[in-house]
This record gives structure tokens, sequence and C-alpha cells, in this order.
């Protein structure tokens, strides 16, 4: 049965690989912006959401053992994406004063989500780098003012997104590999 399951999950390794793909485009298209308006961010950042909203559901669907914690992330990110997308003016103010908050959740996701795919994903490791990151981004953010932190938004967004996508590409290429072994 568990064999099955894997060969299963083997032959969807392309999807992280499209989502990987797609995180890292969004990512060299926020790190683009000069002056971006404020609408701009704030719709980038909601459909960045609503994308790892997806993106968690998705996973949720093949991995049984942390499938709860996958879909509250994926629930808790797609309450965010339509709520950034109704208001993003708002979305932009409130993400720099809570960036730093933001910027620890997703880095103790992303550990959290290393350390359950220890057993099934060699380069588990490089996800909890990028979780480790991600939480010293969050207390590093966190002490800077209100202004530095708007115009840091798009960096970090950017930077978030760009791990993002590294990761995907290489635990699709991962999950290809266990494929292949089996």
């Amino acid at each position: 049965m568990e064999a099955s399951v894997d060969k299963a999950a083997g032959r969807l390794w392309w999807i992280p690989l499209s989502a990987g793909i797609a995180w890292v485009f969004v990512a060299l298209v926020i790190l683009q912006f000069d002056q971006a308006s404020v609408n701009t961010v704030g719709v980038i950042i909601g459909i960045m959401f609503l994308v790892t909203g997806f993106q968690q559901l998705l996973l949720a669907s093949l991995f049984g053992p942390v499938r709860w914690l996958l879909l509250i992330f994926g629930v808790l990110f797609l309450i965010a994406g339509v709520i950034s997308l109704i208001s993003p003016e708002n979305t932009f103010a409130a993400l720099a004063d809570i960036l730093g908050f933001l910027f620890l959740l997703v880095g103790v996701f992303w550990i959290i989500q290393a350390f359950t795919e220890r057993g099934l994903n060699p380069l588990w490791w490089l996800g909890l780098i990028a979780g480790i990151l991600m939480v010293i981004l969050g207390f590093w953010t966190s002490g800077q003012f209100f202004i530095h932190k708007a115009y840091m938004l798009l960096v970090f967004a950017g930077i978030w997104a760009l791990i993002q996508g590294v990761t995907s590409i290489v635990r699709a290429f991962g999950i290809r590999a266990l494929r292949d072994g089996l």
C-alpha cells in the first residue's frame, strides 16, 4: 500500500517543480521594483499567499502524517490572500507592521516541515536551513522602524518567494529521485 502511494506521489514530481519555477518568477518580478505602488505590492503579496495556500492544500492531499498541519497553514494562507486582494493598500501597511512576525511564522513552519520530511526527503536539511534563515529575518525585521519596514517589505517578499521557489524545485527533484528509486 505504501509503495503504491509513493509511486503515485512520485508521478506528481512536476507539480512542486512548476510551483518552484513560478515562485522564482514572482521573486524576480518583486525584486525588480524600484518605486512600486502600494496597490501592486498588496496584490502581489495576496497572490503569493493564495499560491502558498493552494500549495499547502495540495501537499496535505499527498502526505498523511502531517496532513492536519498542512491543512491549517493552507487555510490560513488562503484567508490572508483573500484579505490582501480585498484591500491591497491596507495589506501593505499591515504587513510592514507585522512583517517580522509573519517571517517568524513562515520560518517555524518550514522548520517543522523539514523535520517531518526527514524520512522521505534526503534533502530535508535544505528546508531546515531556509526555515532558520526566515526565523533570523523575522527577528531582524521586528527591530526596524515602520518606514524602513515599508521599504524592506519588497526585498523580503522577494527573498521569501525566492527561498520558497528554490526549496520547491529541490524538493521536486528529490521526489523524482525517490520515484526513480522505487
